[in-house]
């Protein structure tokens, strides 16, 4: 049975290197059914208890709580933004997690980062491995891509760097043997 795997990248940048990296990352995995969501689509007030009590718990919040519920596996790939999360991600989670506290449901999980250093998004990576767990992912590989730039080639939309290939496509495997 094909597993049912969702991704997305942790930003609503239109031009974001996470989106082309978690998209590459879904076309490695052989034989899984794969849905890409686009952090846009549930784009919320920012998160307040003042505005859950004036809003309750939106669709779209619902709706993204949903999406995890009915997959087997989760990729993200997170965008840094000054050693964080993005401001769309932390908001969506924030949301989800007033819905199911344990938000990643127990569903394994690859975790990725990248950007344009040569750290690439390694805080970010570092935040989420040591964050995701509490809120119920199942980690079962991360890998951060440094120097985005030198080592995916957006015109062929495939990471070029062997090396980093092939730990990419390690990562996933881990995540279709789960």
């Amino acid at each position: 049975m094909r597993k049912k795997i969702i991704a997305f990248a942790a930003s609503s940048s239109s031009r974001s290197i996470n989106r082309q990296l978690v998209s590459y990352a879904t076309g490695l995995l052989a034989d899984a059914e794969v849905e890409i969501l686009d952090l846009n689509d549930f784009e919320l007030p920012l998160f307040s208890v003042d505005r859950e009590d004036q809003l309750g718990q939106p669709d779209l919040a619902h709706s993204f709580v949903k999406k995890i519920e009915n997959c087997d596996g989760i990729i993200i790939s997170f965008a840094e933004h000054n050693g964080c999360y993005s401001a769309a991600y932390k908001n969506i989670f924030d949301w989800a997690s007033r819905i199911k506290p344990k938000v990643y449901q127990d569903k394994p999980m690859v975790l990725l980062a990248t950007s344009p250093g040569g750290r690439g998004g390694k805080s970010v990576l570092e935040l989420a491995l040591s964050q995701i767990p509490r809120f119920g992912g199942q980690v079962k590989a991360s890998l951060s891509v440094p120097m985005f730039a030198e080592n995916f080639d957006s015109d062929s939309g495939a990471i070029s760097n062997d090396e980093i290939g092939a730990q990419l496509q390690a990562a996933v495997n881990c995540l279709v043997a789960a």
